[in-house]
């Protein structure tokens, strides 16, 4: 029998918009799944009941009015679908932690930007995902909750940064969550849990307006069990606001990234770049049959499809090792909350304190020269870029972390997450295609990076494979 958890994101929108589903039910389903099944998957941090059933009645009202007017036409793609907000971001009157014990009760007066927009689409706040220590690794554990676990293996982490998105999706505790990527936050738990997630291009999607991140690393994006319903978010997110520093172009009048989930992406010249591209970083064999058969399943698809192999070159891990420490140093900790904070943090804290204003402006120099090559010597030949999304499959939980040598920790994130920091280096767009299971049942993906601003031909390529080998009807036990 089919649940309301089985619905994908755009159906429970339709359901609401012809009144077939009332977002009141709809909530109250979630809210007893996270009830019964957070325990075991770690998802959230905080969950907000009484906020939920306030906006669950509240849209369901808006619906009403609009089917008696005749305008459902004209309420937003995800009005009356739950959607909760990675613990990183900011909603008024919420506690948000930043996944760290320092901020164990803090609750801010204002919204990010990316909170007002989900309010102002009718979207339900189930809670606040869980999130490690303010995103630096490449996990979810912390010192506030349960860790964040793949659902198709509870030994093993969903991920990070966004891994309590993650596990909520994959778990069916939310129909869709909003992440964020800095380093790979949307797709290393997107591959781990077996989802569909995009990393926006830098600027899509505003992250004030406090919390700007002035390296231009990180953004907020989509993670979901289909593109469409992932399109459907971005289009949410995604929009210039008051004071973003950069300016990515827009879609065509009238076009959505929704729309592009229903096009064909036509022949596309795409390049398989499976080898990491940092010095002595291997690929695991699962993670390359992955990619292999992905690129399999686009020559069948019509596509012209090469490999190449980059230079093998650590400088741009150390620039991003260096900027990723002094991100870490100017989160505002007071001095007698550092002994709170993971030993991971305040080894980076303590890096980025080390880093002097020319390296940390050379290590951004160098981020903008990668960009530049790729888009001269690869985006000028090929439309879209594949990889692997991780070097391997999902670790165990306590997996990478080591409180006795954070250096070693980082360094194992390295090799654990070698493709993904690219995109945040360049600001490309990326995504990571859940087409690949290991023998032991555990999700592989693949990524797929485009020019900047190319969201939508990522999107089209991402449905087409979509279609071609379904994956949203495969669920894990928990389900």
């Amino acid at each position: 029998m089919t649940e309301l958890h089985d619905l994908t994101a755009v159906e429970q929108a339709a359901a609401v918009r012809d009144g077939s589903l009332s977002p009141v039910e709809l909530t109250e389903h979630y809210l007893e799944r996270i009830d019964r099944l957070d325990a075991a998957l770690g998802a959230f941090i905080t969950v907000t009941p009484e906020i939920a059933r306030k906006q669950a009645a509240d849209a369901e009202a808006w619906a009403l009015a609009a089917r008696r007017e005749g305008a459902t036409g004209e309420l937003p793609v995800l009005h009356g679908v739950p959607v909760p907000v990675k613990d990183l971001n900011l909603v008024a009157g919420v506690r948000c932690t930043f996944g760290s014990a320092a901020f164990a009760e803090y609750v801010p007066d204002t919204d990010d930007h990316v909170a007002v927009r989900l309010r102002k689409a009718g979207t339900i706040l189930l809670g606040k995902t869980n999130t490690p220590e303010f995103g630096l690794p490449g996990y979810t554990e912390n010192r506030l909750a349960p860790p964040a676990r793949t659902p198709w293996d509870q030994d093993r982490s969903a991920g990070g940064s966004s891994g309590g998105a993650a596990a909520a999706v994959a778990g069916g505790l939310a129909p869709i969550a909003q992440g964020s990527d800095g380093g790979g936050s949307i797709r290393i738990p997107s591959s781990a849990c077996g989802l569909f997630g995009i990393k926006p291009s830098r600027g899509r999607v505003s992250s004030g307006p406090l919390l700007h991140d002035v390296s231009g690393l990180s953004t907020s994006g989509p993670i979901a069990r289909t593109v469409a319903d992932a399109a459907a978010l971005l289009d949410i997110l995604a929009g210039p606001e008051p004071g973003i520093p950069y300016g990515v172009p827009a879609l065509p009048p009238g076009e959505t990234f929704l729309s592009h989930a229903h096009r064909e992406p036509g022949p596309l010249r795409i390049v398989v770049l499976a080898d990491p591209p940092v010095p002595g970083v291997g690929l695991h064999p699962d993670c390359r049959a992955a990619v292999d058969d992905a690129a399999a399943l686009l020559r069948e698809l019509g596509h012209d499809v090469d490999e190449m192999a980059l230079p093998v070159d650590d400088s741009i891990r150390q620039a991003f090792n260096a900027v990723w420490a002094v991100m870490a140093a100017v989160r505002p900790v007071a001095p007698h909350d550092e002994e709170l904070l993971m030993p991971l943090t305040r080894h980076l804290r303590a890096a980025g304190r080390e880093v002097s204003g020319p390296d940390f402006a050379n290590a951004l120099f160098a981020f903008r020269t990668l960009g530049q090559l790729i888009a001269d010597a690869l985006l000028t030949s090929y439309d879209v870029i594949l990889s692997p999304t991780l070097a391997q499959p999902p670790s165990l939980i306590g997996g990478l972390r080591n409180d006795a040598d954070p250096a070693a920790e980082f360094d194992a994130m390295a090799a654990f997450t070698p493709f993904t920091p690219l995109y945040n280096a360049t600001g490309q767009p990326a995504v990571s295609v859940p087409l690949h299971w290991t023998a032991q049942g555990l999700p592989i993906g693949v990524m797929a990076g485009g020019r900047y601003g190319d969201e939508a031909t990522l999107i089209s390529l991402s449905a087409q494979l979509e279609r071609a080998r379904p994956w949203a009807g495969r669920h894990p036990e928990v389900w």
